[in-house]
C-alpha cells in the first residue's frame, strides 16, 4: 500500500465557478475503533450530485487536465453562488455510500472482527481509493455478496423501508410513490410486494409501465397519458392510499396527487361538506427532479399536509435499535429486494470525462453509473 491515494473533490471558486478534480491525500491509519477499508464501489445517487455539481450549468462543463487527472470546470449562475456563499473555497469529498474491503483494523474486537471481510458504508466521501471510518459505521455483507452488490445498501433501500415504515407509523395502509421504475421505486414494489401493501406508482413512460409490471406491481399510472387522473382515481379508490412520496418536487405533480386522493376520497364520503372531504391527505416531498416551481390548485379540501421528507432524520427519528433492524433487512436481502443494477462501472477519472457526466447528470431512470475508485 502507498503512502497516498486518490479521493475526488468538488469546490466552488469565488470567481463563480465549480471545480471537480482529483487529489492526492494521505492514507489514514484506523485508531482503535476504526477500520480502512478499500473501496471498490460507489453508485452516483441524485442525492450526491447537489454536493459533485454544486448546482452549476454542468451542461457547459468543459473537461481540461489529462486522462487520468481530468478537471471539470462549469460556471454557477450568480443567484445560485449567493446559496452557495458557504461552500466558497473549501475542496470537499463527495459520495454518500459504497462498499469495500476492509484492509487494515484497529485493536478493539469490533474492528478487528471486521478485517478482510466486505462491507457496506454510509460515511460520505466514498468517491476515493480508500476510506476510514469507524467500525460500528459498517454494514457487515454475508458471505459471497461482492462490493458492487453491497455499494447500494444505504440511500435507497432505506429510504423505501422508511416510507413504509413512515406510513406505519402514521396510521397509513397504503401509499403512492412518483419517479416509480426508479432503482429505489423498484425496490419499493419489492417491499411492498412481500409485505402485502398496497402501492400505487406513478411513471410517464409506457417502458416504465412495463418494466414495473413485470416484477409484479398491481397499480402503476402513466403521467404522460391523457387518462392519467382517471386511472390514478381509480387506483386510490382501490387501495385507499392517501399518503404520497415524491421525488420530484417541482412541477403541478404533487397537486394532482393530493387533488386524486380527494376526488377518490368523496367517491367513498357518505355525506357532503363544503369544506371537503374530512380524509387527511398527506404529501411528502423528498427529491428534485424537477427544478421548476411547485405549484398546487388547492381543489383538495382543507384536511391535508404538504412536507419534506428525509431518511437521516427518520433514522433518528425511530432511534439505533429500529434502525438497525432496518440495516440487518438489507443485508439480509441485497441480492434479491434491494438489488441494484448499473448502467456502466467506470473508474474516478472516467466519471469526470464529458460522456459519463452527459448520462449520469441527468438522473434519468436505467441511467445508474456506480464509480469503482480502484479501478
Amino acid at each position: 500500500m502507498t503512502e497516498l491515494a486518490l479521493e475526488l473533490r468538488s469546490e466552488i471558486k469565488k470567481e463563480g465557478t465549480l471545480e471537480i478534480s482529483l487529489v492526492d491525500v494521505p492514507i489514514p491509519e484506523p485508531k482503535e475503533d476504526e477500520v480502512l477499508v478499500r473501496v471498490e464501489a460507489s453508485p452516483i445517487n441524485p442525492s450526491d450530485l447537489g454536493m459533485l455539481f454544486g448546482m452549476a450549468d454542468i451542461a457547459k462543463a468543459k473537461v481540461s487536465g489529462s486522462e487520468d487527472r481530468p478537471v471539470v470546470t462549469a460556471d454557477i449562475p450568480d443567484n445560485v453562488m449567493r446559496a452557495l456563499a458557504a461552500r466558497v473555497g473549501q475542496s470537499l469529498p463527495a459520495g454518500n455510500e459504497g462498499a469495500g474491503v476492509v484492509v487494515k483494523a484497529g485493536n478493539s474486537e469490533i474492528a478487528q472482527a471486521l478485517m478482510g471481510k466486505t462491507v457496506a458504508i454510509l460515511g460520505g466521501a466514498m468517491y476515493a481509493q480508500y476510506r476510514c471510518i469507524k467500525a460500528k459505521q459498517c454494514l457487515l455483507m454475508h458471505e459471497g455478496v461482492t462490493p458492487a452488490e453491497g455499494a447500494s445498501c444505504f440511500v435507497n433501500p432505506l429510504t423505501a423501508l422508511g416510507m413504509v415504515e413512515t406510513m406505519r407509523l402514521e396510521g397509513y395502509t397504503a401509499l403512492v410513490h412518483t419517479a416509480a421504475a426508479s432503482n429505489l421505486g423498484q425496490m419499493l414494489n419489492k417491499i411492498c410486494i412481500k409485505d402485502g401493501v398496497d402501492l400505487v406508482n406513478i411513471v410517464r413512460r409506457k417502458e416504465h409501465v412495463d418494466l414495473l409490471r413485470d416484477i409484479g406491481a398491481t397499480h402503476v399510472c402513466n403521467s404522460s397519458e391523457p387518462t392519467f387522473m382517471e386511472d390514478l382515481v381509480e387506483a386510490l379508490v382501490a387501495t385507499g392510499a392517501t399518503v404520497a412520496f415524491d421525488a420530484t418536487g417541482g412541477g403541478k405533480l404533487g397537486g394532482q396527487i393530493l387533488t386524486a386522493m380527494e376526488i377518490a376520497a368523496n367517491k367513498t364520503a357518505k355525506e357532503f361538506s363544503r369544506y371537503g372531504s374530512t380524509v387527511h391527505k398527506q404529501l411528502y416531498i423528498y427529491g428534485g427532479l424537477d427544478r421548476s416551481p411547485t405549484t398546487f390548485n388547492r381543489s383538495f379540501g382543507m384536511a391535508w399536509g404538504i412536507g419534506g421528507w428525509l431518511l437521516t432524520p427518520f433514522l433518528v427519528k425511530i432511534g439505533p435499535e429500529a434502525a438497525e433492524e432496518l440495516r440487518q433487512r438489507v443485508a439480509a436481502e441485497v441480492k434479491t429486494t434491494f438489488a441494484s443494477s448499473y448502467t456502466r462501472e467506470v473508474s474516478l477519472a472516467e466519471a469526470l470525462t464529458r460522456e459519463a457526466i452527459a448520462v449520469y447528470g441527468l438522473q434519468a431512470t436505467g441511467e445508474k453509473y456506480l464509480i469503482n475508485p480502484n479501478k
